[in-house]
């Protein structure tokens, strides 16, 4: 079974601990929930399903090329043993992957996304990247060649991902002897941690043996607490953003400075190393521990709740595009993703109160009403329903009850 099928499947328990954690948060006064930050950090989960629905990327087609043709075929599916192997070899190559992600830029690119939240809840487990299709893979490659049967791969693999959701949370201490053998909460704080004596380690998914063994381990401090989100913050809620940031700043820096190993280096340097003419050119804002203020716009409750709304929809959408993506075309599947996209994006955007945000939001609402009224098909589409509904909804708000909710402010 694919991860992506696995994962999905689990996100109505992601979703009740989240409601747990919150809940206990406000009984406990600790809450550390943001409605902007949280619904960035779902929308971005969210958004991540996308690629493997599309079946973006290279990596079907050459682990079943080694697993057909190059296995040593050394561990057969019926072992317990195999099971094992495979759970414990997942996770040293998702140590290295990760690891890597950290210290080589091309790869910090995709993987910047889940650090950007300047929250750490279990929203922020959910934080994911969309761009991991372009090179993840290779760091699994090895498993395929030893004959890790494919049934095998994608359980351990969606096991390792579950186990690393719960330790995405501040209301859980220390956790004694089971700190030297697993990632836990204390740990992986440390790892979300932007804090200069905390920055870069704790790389594992399930077991910190490994940043034990290879040096990267860094206890978290009680008189350190942990600052979370970037050094170089992001300052935006737009998902499309979040995940071309990098990207973007590596384009360029290549395209601007000088030298043909300039321009390469910047792809493959250290995450820290630009080069020192377009540094120049283009400075950047690095945040000081000392007077670090998180990314929080105010937004009034009208525009919070219709933002609450727009998002609970578009989590409705995606998942019943996950669930009934076999039963529509693959050109229909990509027009509901590309909708997808644009809508929860502009839902973050108007969280950033951009009141042209607004007005796009309106205009497609439109469009889509105005599209589904003219071109309806049968049998009908339930993604495509449902978008009608939600556009519906969304005219009747921002062009309704939002301006009545605006004039009766004033008069208050």
């Amino acid at each position: 079974m694919d991860t992506s099928i696995l994962i999905s499947l689990a996100v109505p328990v992601f979703f009740l601990m989240i409601a747990i954690e919150l809940i206990y948060g406000y009984a406990a006064g600790k809450n550390n929930y943001r409605l902007n930050d949280s619904i960035a950090a779902i929308s971005l989960g969210l958004i991540s399903r996308i690629p493997p629905m599309l079946n973006l990327g290279l990596q079907t087609v050459v682990w079943t090329s080694i697993a057909t043709h190059y296995s040593l075929q050394l561990l057969p599916k019926e072992s317990w043993l195999t099971w094992l192997v495979a759970f414990v070899l997942y996770d040293v190559c998702y140590y290295w992957m990760h690891r890597m992600s950290h210290e080589i830029k091309l790869l910090w690119a995709s993987h910047v996304v889940h650090h950007q939240g300047e929250e750490y809840n279990l929203s922020t487990a959910l934080r994911q990247t969309s761009t991991g299709w372009l090179w993840k893979w290779i760091f699994y490659t090895p498993m395929f060649f030893v004959g890790i049967p494919g049934e095998v791969f994608f359980t351990v693999a969606a096991v390792n991902l579950l186990y690393q959701f719960w330790v995405h949370t501040e209301h859980i201490g220390r956790l004694g002897i089971f700190e030297y053998i697993f990632i836990t909460p204390s740990n992986h704080r440390v790892h979300h941690a932007q804090n200069p004596e905390y920055i870069d380690a704790n790389y594992g998914g399930v077991f910190i043996l490994w940043d034990r063994i290879f040096g990267t381990f860094i206890e978290e401090m009680d008189e350190l607490k942990p600052t979370y989100g970037t050094v170089k913050p992001l300052r935006s809620w737009n998902p499309i953003w979040s995940n071309l940031e990098i990207y973007h700043q590596m384009i360029r820096d290549s395209f601007y400075t000088k030298g043909i190993k300039n321009k390469l280096r910047v792809w493959f340097s250290s995450t820290r190393w630009r080069p020192d003419d377009v540094l120049e050119m283009f400075p950047h804002f690095s945040n000081d521990m000392n007077s670090f203020v998180k990314y929080d716009p105010e937004c009034d409750s009208a525009t919070k709740t219709f933002s609450l709304i727009q998002f609970t929809n578009n989590s409705i959408i995606s998942t019943a595009l996950i669930f009934t993506v076999s039963d529509q075309s693959y050109a229909i599947t990509w027009m509901v993703a590309a909708m997808l996209v644009f809508s929860t994006t502009l839902v973050n955007l108007i969280l950033e109160n951009k009141q042209w945000a607004v007005n796009l939001e309106i205009i497609r609402s439109l469009f889509v009403v105005t599209a589904y009224l003219s071109f309806n098909t049968q049998p009908s589409v339930l993604t495509i329903d449902l978008f009608f509904y939600q556009a519906l909804m969304s005219i009747f708000y921002l062009l309704i009850f939002l301006p009545i909710n605006n004039r009766l402010s004033i008069i208050k």
